[in-house]
């Protein structure tokens, strides 16, 4: 810890403060959303629909605006969007503690996810900007940070929703509020500065007369013509959804899987707690060593398709554990319960410990430096609608499973995923479509053509 301390230290105060800020995001969000739905169905008595559609406003707000945040982190400069959410966060976790009437908690949910989808682009276009050359590293450090909170929350969480549900929100309300305060003071403004290459391009890309649509930088519809033609990135974009997919199930195919032989009492409460300090613990203890161990000895597009392998194996435990006959009851119960998920979630925790800063680093090369923050809008939309798609049929596949009587099913349908994707990606490596676009080359527009941008 103290060696990734000092690595952290070795970057700019803006890196430094943008790492220990999504320390702090994920605490304060992590600290309040996983007893949400408890408060709404206990405390508030709401019907379990109800439940469901404020916590999918919260999601589908999120989701759904990342691209309209990494375009406007683009257009007004990063710090203005990591602030406004921020501040939009604050005032969306205190009226969800304050509130108990449903079109208020359908407002606080949905100003809740859309803070997310305000500052995490802008985050990550910042860290990419600032970081320079050292950028996987950087992001490295930063899931780092990433998971910290992820894993201290929770547990803070517990301690205030003992007391009570409001008084966490409030917490992490005055969290946000500090954050907010924080960055207004300290983190510099800051906006992604063009190449002199990148200059000289936009301004050849002028307007010319007679001609309206044109790649002028100021010109919204030629940035979407030129993101949207960006093949290479559409590509890359489309294969890491399986990456997620593969990455949430953390969340949900393991859990399901350790109720369903550990029960709902408390060994599958701590089992279940268990998966998630084993993930966050060793990406704490091994990012950056794994990092440093792969950039030296691999390309960026091979790390990315071993990272998708390890993520595919992970499921691999659970596969062969259903060869195994369930036990009545006893020791033996509770380690098929609690080992091949648990190591399932450290294979996961690996995967993306490899593939995630090249992953990173992919979409600023992709975007030849362009647009980072609406590339990386774009990116978290297109994955997010995969998570949503991957968790119905991830879902479905167990309830199918199950009924059937044929549990190495959906484990079995996760290694293949992971493994197609792998492949998907080593061929996008193998054909150079993972590195940085060509520079363009500019002809003299005819007059009844628009240039691209």
């Amino acid at each position: 810890m103290k060696s990734t301390l000092a690595q952290a230290r070795s970057y700019s105060t803006s890196v430094q403060l943008l790492m220990v800020n999504q320390f702090t995001i994920n605490l304060g969000f992590y600290m309040l959303m996983p007893y949400l739905a408890t408060h709404l169905s206990g405390t508030l008595g709401l019907a379990g629909w109800l439940v469901g559609l404020v916590l999918g406003v919260r999601n589908f707000s999120q989701q759904g605006m990342f691209l309209v945040g990494g375009a406007l982190a683009d257009r007004f400069g990063y710090k203005p969007l990591i602030v406004t959410g921020c501040v939009l966060r604050t005032v969306g976790f205190a009226t969800l503690g304050l509130v108990d009437s449903l079109p208020a908690l359908l407002a606080a949910s949905a100003a809740t996810g859309l803070a997310g989808a305000l500052f995490n682009p802008a985050v990550r276009a910042y860290l990419a900007t600032d970081a320079g050359e050292r950028r996987v590293e950087a992001f490295a450090l930063f899931n780092v940070f990433y998971q910290a909170g992820i894993l201290l929350g929770p547990l803070a969480g517990m301690v205030l929703t003992g007391v009570d549900f409001r008084v966490t929100c409030l917490v992490a309300a005055g969290i946000f509020a500090l954050l907010s305060i924080v960055q207004i003071r300290a983190l510099p403004a800051r906006r992604h500065t063009p190449t002199p290459q990148q200059t000289e391009e936009q301004a050849t890309d002028a307007p010319q007369p007679g001609n309206q649509q044109t790649g002028n930088p100021q010109n919204p519809r030629a940035h979407w013509r030129s993101i949207l033609a960006n093949r290479p990135f559409l590509l890359f974009s489309t294969t890491m959804v399986g990456s997620y997919v593969l990455s949430f199930q953390i969340y949900l195919a393991l859990p399901l899987e350790v109720r369903r032989l550990g029960g709902d009492g408390t060994f599958g409460t701590a089992a279940v707690a268990a998966l998630f300090a084993v993930s966050g613990l060793s990406t704490i203890a091994f990012q950056t060593k794994v990092t440093a161990w792969c950039k030296t000895r691999m390309a960026p597009g091979a790390a990315l398709a071993w990272g998708l392998i390890a993520l595919g194996t992970a499921f691999l435990p659970l596969l062969l554990a259903t060869a195994v006959p369930v036990p009545r009851g006893g020791p033996g119960l509770w380690l098929l319960a609690a080992v091949p998920p648990s190591l399932s979630a450290l294979l996961l925790a690996l995967g993306t410990m490899i593939a995630f800063p090249f992953e990173m680093d992919t979409i600023v090369r992709l975007s030849g430096n362009r647009l980072v923050a609406t590339h990386y809008g774009l990116y978290n939309t297109i994955c997010g609608i995969g998570i949503t798609l991957g968790n119905l049929l991830t879902g479905a596949a167990l309830d199918a499973a199950r009924n059937a009587g044929v549990p190495a099913l959906p484990w079995a349908a996760l290694l293949a995923l992971g493994l197609a994707c792998a492949a998907a990606l080593y061929a996008l490596h193998r054909t150079g479509r993972l590195t940085s676009p060509p520079p363009r080359t500019h002809t003299k527009p005819h007059a009844t053509e628009p240039t691209t941008a």
